[in-house]
């Protein structure tokens, strides 16, 4: 087995969480090593979110990358939800003073990844059957495999970024870890076209066959989404098909502006709520989808993994310049607070702008109550608005 130089930070998984936190670490002088399992090419073709909160934004800018960001974010001041054929706008800058950033996950990648190449920061693309070793003692290493062989890297401490199927939460000890888990009876099919987009702010559409949203990557770039049976396959969906069905869920004076077009990505995802207690055993430490997911409404996932990552670098930088390990002790408890304010709130608005036809009448009625509490109280209008921006850190 080949050994490779010692790091102090061991962190697995090279998706937009696990390569911040190896900038914010650099930034801070602390050397660490990225194993991610795919290519480089694999990783940037991943489809993730693209809203930011304004505490994510700052965060990014802080680490350095937030030049590309600020060139080309598209910053919102609000939304929209549409319902019963009307249109609620939630003005989130008038109710909270903050605003939402509109930015790719693909492109924050590869501003990360330009960050990191800069910085001399190692990346191993292609590491297989990475496992976590001796994680309870004071001593960890990572054991993986690539093209030229088997390898262990010892480290202080493994940062577990590995998503939700990754090896580094089932490395903690089962009698010590909680799951809890919603699974949601329905997907979402999404499409990225490459036309202008219905209108310069998102959409949020309830309707009677399904959800809608409306968002967008760019003024030429659309991302659409319908609500769709949790088993359906794509190959059902031709692009008329979807357009189609789109339009028929939207208000007619908003469909009358939408623009059709060939799909160039075209996927479904299933939607869940999960949470893992606790966030970390001994010297490994979970982050990202690793220890939570959320269903995409309100666009949390990314959010919640720059925020672990805000609140395990800081906890790292106390413990090797200041000799402080508090925050690592209190790291779990720290993030797992605000991450639950997230998933109540992905679940609040997944329940109300989803149809649930199997609950029957009572949960509609609840439905149109709910809105029409929320259409004529600028409370509840706030409520929504200092979610959706990103609840403080």
């Amino acid at each position: 087995m080949r050994h490779l130089e010692r790091t102090r930070v061991a962190i697995i998984g090279g998706g937009p969480a696990g390569l911040l936190l190896a900038l914010i670490l650099h930034r801070a002088g602390i050397d660490s090593v990225v194993l991610e399992r795919g290519s480089r090419d694999d990783v940037l073709s991943r489809m993730g979110a693209d809203m930011l909160e304004k505490a994510t934004t700052d965060i990014l800018r802080t680490a350095g990358v937030g030049g590309r960001l600020d060139r080309e974010g598209l910053v919102h001041d609000g939304f929209d939800i549409a319902w019963r054929g009307e249109v609620l706008h939630i003005p989130l800058r008038d109710l909270t003073g903050k605003t939402v950033t509109i930015y790719g996950e693909t492109e924050l990648t590869h501003d990360l990844y330009d960050a990191l190449d800069e910085a001399g920061v190692p990346i191993i693309h292609g590491a297989e059957d990475v496992r976590p070793q001796d994680i309870a003692t004071d001593a960890p290493f990572v054991t993986f495999h690539t093209v030229d062989g088997e390898h262990s890297l010892e480290c202080d401490y493994v940062a577990g970024c590995d998503g939700f199927h990754g090896v580094c939460r089932q490395t903690i000890p089962a009698d010590l870890l909680r799951t809890f888990e919603r699974v949601y009876p329905f997907g979402w099919l999404g499409i990225l076209t490459r036309t202008p987009p219905i209108q310069d702010e998102l959409i949020y559409a309830h309707h009677a066959r399904g959800f809608a949203l409306c968002s967008l990557r760019s003024p030429q770039l659309s991302r659409y989404c319908l609500q769709c049976d949790a088993g359906d396959d794509v190959a059902n969906w031709p692009d008329e098909r979807f357009f189609d069905e789109l339009e028929a869920r939207l208000p007619v004076a908003v469909a009358a502006h939408l623009k059709r077009g060939p799909s160039i990505e075209k996927s479904i995802a299933p939607l869940r709520s999960f949470v893992a207690e606790p966030m970390g055993h001994g010297r490994l430490f979970l982050a990202g989808d690793a220890a939570h997911i959320v269903p995409p409404a309100g666009a949390k996932g990314l959010n919640l993994a720059v925020s672990d990552v805000h609140y395990l670098s800081r906890a790292l930088i106390a413990h090797y310049r200041d000799k402080d390990d508090q925050l690592l002790k209190t790291y779990s408890e720290t993030a797992l607070a605000r991450v639950w304010k997230a998933e109540r709130f992905s679940w609040w608005f997944t329940s109300m702008i989803h149809m649930f036809g199997e609950e029957g009448t009572f949960s509609q009625r609840i439905q149109e109550a709910e809105f029409d509490y929320l259409a004529g109280s600028q409370a509840a209008q706030t409520a929504l608005a200092e979610n959706y921006v990103g609840l403080p850190y």
